[in-house]
């Protein structure tokens, strides 16, 4: 038989655990927004420093090898950025499915 107490410890157990959950969900989606936002300032940085340096080239040869120059520093700055990106969606996964763990984990039974 089920006493009231049990059924309202196991309601306070389950808000405390969706409590934490979207404490945590919030501060995760609030670091990539911030990764998001340091990656498009640090392009634009980059893109007008580009730009800066190409208006004062001379010749084909310089344009080309600023472009170049430009080329590899923002494939490099993207896929450094994307891994780091990627990194931070996988933690709030993790993060947004660790209540869902430890239910999982009350009602199944133990290995033998």
């Amino acid at each position: 038989m089920f006493k009231v107490e049990d059924i309202q410890n196991y309601g306070k157990e389950q808000l405390e655990q969706v409590v934490s959950s979207a404490s945590g969900v919030q501060s995760g989606l609030h670091a990539i927004a911030t990764a998001y936002g340091d990656y498009t300032k640090k392009s634009f940085e980059d893109t007008k420093a580009f730009v800066e340096k190409l208006s004062g080239v001379k010749s084909l040869d310089k344009a080309i090898e600023a472009q170049s120059e430009y080329a590899k520093s923002a494939y490099e700055t993207l896929i450094a950025d994307s891994q780091k990106i990627a990194g931070l969606y996988g933690d709030l996964a993790k993060q947004a499915f660790r209540p869902i763990e430890g239910l999982v984990a009350k009602f199944t039974p133990p290995a033998r």
